[in-house]
């Protein structure tokens, strides 16, 4: 990983070669600058992570320099120095968009603590840039450039200009809903209404009435007219999520509507027409389905005349950190928090994981990483135990034993092991170096060392 680069900005000689040596011995490249004008001149020339500026320099200063790489949009941190008594001097230039301020005289902790925020916060600034520019770029609120997604874009377009119906397929928590409320909002009907009902989550017996509608006196408690989610679709999209569940006479029903594009209320024999686009999902194998005699294979290829298969998370690797950035960076706002990052081991842990749950999954496991961090960056202590417990290696020497055999002393042992040894390595096997990665006292991490090695 190349080092990162810290723009030192002061028209004091001293001043810059005490920060020059501070920050090469936190490992930095250092550029230097005596005024805010060459400063500008050198960043036009090549690229720096940070920038430090004192506030008072002749030709131009530290404001004037904050000014002059907004207006040119230049997104990098900045972190202005300061005396003891002009503290109101380095708040006014945050206003200016300063990250950060540093009160002269300073210790090296001090300085050590701002630039790890600052970078940081650039670090996210650059990844949020990056997600909207996603996001826009994206269909309709996906997230996601793997091969696999960008199948399933031209998919989405291709059926989109279409009157034919579609049949979603892909796990819980892959976002089939998306998918269909993609192709609606992409398609002739898009001014009118998208409805939604879940098959799975209504009985029977008022599922019948929440789809063809009822009118008074229907059935008992049935006191007025009740307009079904075909008729409110009309013109529209109607989506029926978890087909598969549907009891397999109210199966036949819905047949005969497709088929006829007519129906009738409950307790009435008017004939209704239609004109409803219908996109069914099912988390089930629907050919396995119909082998259990859970779908009625007249319906299946009646709906199956387009199919969209969502892959599982699992497979789109290339998407998961895209997805749990945007996931964190969404509920910090929502929550009032500044997410700051995710560490490289709990990024390790995300993309090793299964994700059985899939997306949304990801989702609710960032939203209480967000809670438990307080908005700040994002470590393995913030994931829930199944994430580790996948990323834990086996003891055996023979063959892989599941992790269920692990007692608890043993994971996170093991889970202890493995992190230190991706640090060593990291580090060239610099133990000073490698405690700060871990976050402990190098003392520890010998006596860790002899204990696992």
């Amino acid at each position: 990983m190349p080092k990162q680069t810290i723009l030192v900005v002061d028209d004091e000689p001293k001043m810059r070669r005490l920060l020059e040596i501070m920050l090469t011995q936190m490992d930095y490249d250092v550029l230097q600058a005596a005024d805010g004008r060459e400063a500008y001149e050198i960043l036009s020339e090549q690229a720096a992570d940070l920038v430090i500026t004192d506030l008072r320099m002749p030709n131009l200063d530290g404001i004037g320099l904050l000014r002059q790489l907004r207006e040119h949009n230049y997104d990098i941190p900045v972190i202005v120095v300061t005396a003891y008594g002009t503290v109101e001097s380095a708040v006014d230039a945050m206003r200016y968009g300063a990250s950060d301020y540093i009160v002269r005289p300073f210790e090296m902790d001090a300085v050590t603590a701002a630039v790890q925020r600052a970078l940081r916060l650039g670090k996210v600034q650059r990844e949020n840039r990056y997600l909207r520019q996603q996001v826009e770029q994206g269909w309709h609120g996906f997230i996601g450039n793997s091969p696999a997604m960008q199948a399933v874009y031209t998919q989405i377009e291709q059926v989109a200009a279409t009157k034919t119906s579609v049949l979603i397929q892909g796990e819980t928590g892959t976002g089939k809903e998306l998918v269909a409320r993609a192709i609606h909002n992409a398609s002739a009907r898009a001014k009118a209404l998208f409805v939604s009902i879940n098959c799975a989550a209504i009985p029977a017996t008022i599922l019948e009435s929440e789809l063809f509608g009822y009118n008074k006196g229907a059935f008992t408690g049935a006191n007025k007219v009740h307009v079904g989610k075909f008729e409110l679709a009309d013109g529209g999209t109607l989506f029926l999520d978890e087909i598969t569940e549907m009891d397999i006479n109210l199966q036949a029903k819905l047949l005969r509507v497709l088929q006829e594009r007519t129906l009738e209320r409950l307790g009435s024999n008017q004939t209704i027409s239609i004109d409803v686009r219908v996109i069914a999902a099912s988390n089930r194998n629907p050919r396995q389905a119909i082998s259990e005699q859970k779908l009625r294979e007249d319906l299946f290829y009646r709906l199956n005349v387009f199919t969209i298969a969502l892959p599982p998370l699992r497979e789109r690797q290339e998407d998961i950190l895209l997805l749990a950035r945007f996931f964190l960076d969404k509920h910090a706002r929502d929550f009032g928090f500044s997410f700051e990052g995710i560490e490289a081991d709990a990024e390790a842990c995300l993309l090793a994981y299964r994700w059985p749950g899939n997306v949304r999954e990801l989702e609710n496991m960032m939203e209480r990483a967000i809670v438990l961090s307080g908005g700040k960056i994002i470590g393995i202590k913030h994931l829930p135990a199944d994430v580790l417990e996948d990323n834990a290696p086996s003891l055996t020497n023979s063959a892989e034993r599941a992790i269920s055999c692990f007692g608890l002393n043993e994971q996170v042992e093991a889970l202890e092991k493995q992190l230190i040894q991706q640090a060593l390595t990291a580090t060239n096997d610099n133990k000073a170096k490698a405690a700060q990665l871990l976050d402990i006292s190098e003392r520890s991490l010998w006596y860790k060392i002899k204990k696992y090695f």
